[in-house]
């Protein structure tokens, strides 16, 4: 039986053209007597192969700009390759970004009719899951109201049950699902699971490795454009967690930023005062973040995620939390830190998101930032390790008494 989906030498070039971030009229109509500026080819992906059986459910991890959303956009035909071939012997539906194939003048009803046309669904294939979809999505009481006035959790909610709802023989999803709430995207998970179960193919992107383990059989790792291997899940996610590791690793306790066109130049991370980029638990943990923007930041923010090996967040906080903690002045350049009295993660290594924004919009994200390597110590001199089967985090200081009832 031959595959549902074969790819073949697939690639993707860009042209990334080199010019002043800003150009006058006056520059642009004289740029018009002048030879043009020079570019160069980028390479998105590059002479990726793999097969994908039908009823498997494929995982595609690599870090951030590996060329993960290009290789799902190709398969979606939402952008050509430079060449290559594909071959799917199926319906493909995609989700891959929130509102995609949405309209938001038309109510939430017309666009499940809408975005399941584009998908290549007959209307009576729509309306036999109309109910289910409803459903599932909870958007009943909105059903007639127009699309832009959704949140954009309520879109992704929406655009999840159409596609995996009207029965697809291969489902594309990317990180999308991230931008749910912890309870919807299980949920999404479950459906993704019983979508699988029932025959038909899932390809599915995300960094989550928890969930990628969960509900892919195999996985495709891709690193700067390329593909590294097509094996059993559990070995390509080892493989990636090596390639981060030895990427994210700097024991110095300084980051410098690449590209430096950005907004966060450095960061420093501090254990108990000292420069390291290896803490040990219950030490005093600060990370530092310098910055420099073009305009003032009114309300300069930091957020941090930590995550754990297999990319699960264990820790999200931002300065916004916290009362007295925005800064009140207007900054172009300056450093922003947070320090945690006593660092509550068990030995390990950890990645670190960096959020850097002003006021209540993100200027800059950087996933996996760094890598955290947190080193034993003990805490209590004479008592026992928390056990980690029911601790994912510890508490350094706990106060305990034990008093006398007062009976004789």
């Amino acid at each position: 039986m031959k595959p549902i989906l074969e790819i073949k030498s697939l690639s993707k070039r860009f042209k990334i053209q080199h010019q002043e971030s800003y150009l006058s009229l006056r520059d642009k109509i004289t740029g018009l007597l002048m030879p043009s500026r020079p570019s160069e080819d980028f390479w998105a992906i590059k002479d990726i192969s793999f097969n994908v059986e039908a009823g498997e459910s494929v995982g595609i991890i690599g870090r951030n700009g590996a060329g993960k959303s290009t290789l799902l956009k190709i398969l979606s035909k939402i952008t050509p390759p430079t060449s290559g071939q594909i071959i799917c012997r199926g319906r493909v539906a995609s989700l891959l970004e929130v509102g995609t194939g949405f309209h938001p003048e038309l109510t939430g009803r017309e666009n499940i009719f809408l975005n399941g046309s584009i998908l290549g669904m007959k209307r009576h294939e729509i309306r036999k899951h109309f109910d289910a979809i409803i459903e599932f999505a909870g958007t009943e009481k909105f059903l007639d109201t127009p699309l832009k006035h959704y949140s954009s959790g309520m879109q992704l909610r929406l655009a999840f049950s159409v596609a995996a709802f009207l029965e697809p023989e291969v489902l594309v999803i990317d990180e999308v699902l991230a931008v749910g709430d912890a309870e919807f995207q299980k949920k999404c998970l479950g459906k993704m699971e019983e979508v699988s179960k029932s025959g038909r193919t899932v390809l599915f992107v995300s960094h989550n490795m928890a969930a990628v383990n969960s509900l892919c059989s195999s996985a495709v790792l891709i690193d700067k454009g390329s593909m590294v291997m097509k094996e059993r899940t559990q070995d390509v996610i080892t493989a990636y967690e090596s390639i981060v590791s030895n990427t994210a690793g700097n024991h110095t306790g300084i980051i410098f930023l690449e590209p430096k066109n950005g907004v966060v130049k450095r960061v420093e991370i501090f254990c108990d005062d000292r420069l390291s980029s290896t803490a040990y638990m219950g030490c005093k943990l600060e990370i530092k973040i310098h910055f420099s923007n073009d305009a003032p930041l009114e309300f300069p923010v930091l957020g941090l995620i930590f995550k754990d090996s297999q990319n699960s967040p264990l820790l999200a906080i931002n300065n916004k939390h916290y009362v007295g903690n925005l800064i009140k002045q207007p900054l172009r350049d300056g450093s922003i830190s947070m320090t945690i009295p006593h660092l509550p993660f068990f030995e390990g290594n950890y990645f670190v998101d960096v959020h850097m924004g002003n006021a209540f919009k993100d200027l800059q994200v950087i996933r996996e930032c760094f890598q955290l390597t947190v080193e034993p110590m003990k805490f209590s001199s004479i008592g026992e390790w928390p056990d980690k089967q029911y601790n994912k985090i510890f508490v350094k200081d706990v106060a305990w008494s034990v008093n006398d009832g007062g009976h004789d």
